[in-house]
């Protein structure tokens, strides 16, 4: 989905293969959830090898586009797209799509209310929730960047996908996507 996003919205692609398994890209140097279990208790030299090869080079790719593209004076809105599991400790979370900002970024909150409206018409039993299953403000690449870039200069949304769906695949997933970038061009035109 992300290529067909990119590709619609003229805009690069930064695409990670390293899984939340091996080190977790979204989340700050330090933090104590950076490294998932399967890969917290190797040696630190591993860990350091794994942040070098993973870890920095997607990170610095990021923020050297953002940091292009602000200094030419465009505005940026930063899409970054994840999944998440349907059912979590035993409850089923109550969303096919969720759509994170941070509520004190005026644009951010603009921009989401405008998608979860442009998704209404075409799919009106699409579960759209904003800041939903997670908030949108904590630690990670997007409350590192908006530190760094104006709200003016950068707006920064996370799209969340229902596993359920996405690994489903067929006509359900492939609609979704459709609808997604679509929705999201007629939001970001508006």
């Amino acid at each position: 989905m992300v290529t067909a996003l990119a590709s619609t919205c003229r805009a690069p692609l930064v695409a990670s293969t390293a899984s939340r398994l091996l080190v977790d890209l979204n989340r700050s140097i330090g933090h104590p959830q950076l490294f998932p279990a399967a890969t917290r208790s190797t040696p630190t030299q591993t860990r350091a090898q794994i942040v070098e090869h993973h870890y920095r080079p997607h990170r610095v790719q990021v923020e050297g586009l953002v940091g292009q593209a602000v200094s030419r004076a465009d505005r940026v809105i930063h899409i970054s797209s994840h999944n998440f599991t349907a059912q979590l400790d035993g409850s089923m979370r109550g969303a096919d799509v969720g759509l994170l900002y941070h509520r004190g970024r005026r644009g951010e909150a603009e921009v989401c209310a405008r998608w979860k409206e442009s998704l209404a018409a075409p799919a009106p039993e699409l579960r759209v929730r904003r800041n939903y299953p997670y908030a949108g403000k904590g630690d990670g690449l997007a409350s590192h960047l908006r530190l760094r870039f104006a709200p003016s200069d950068y707006v920064r949304i996370e799209l969340e996908v229902n596993q359920g769906i996405v690994l489903a695949a067929g006509r359900r997933w492939m609609a979704l996507r459709r609808v997604l970038i679509d929705s999201l061009r007629t939001a970001c035109a508006a």
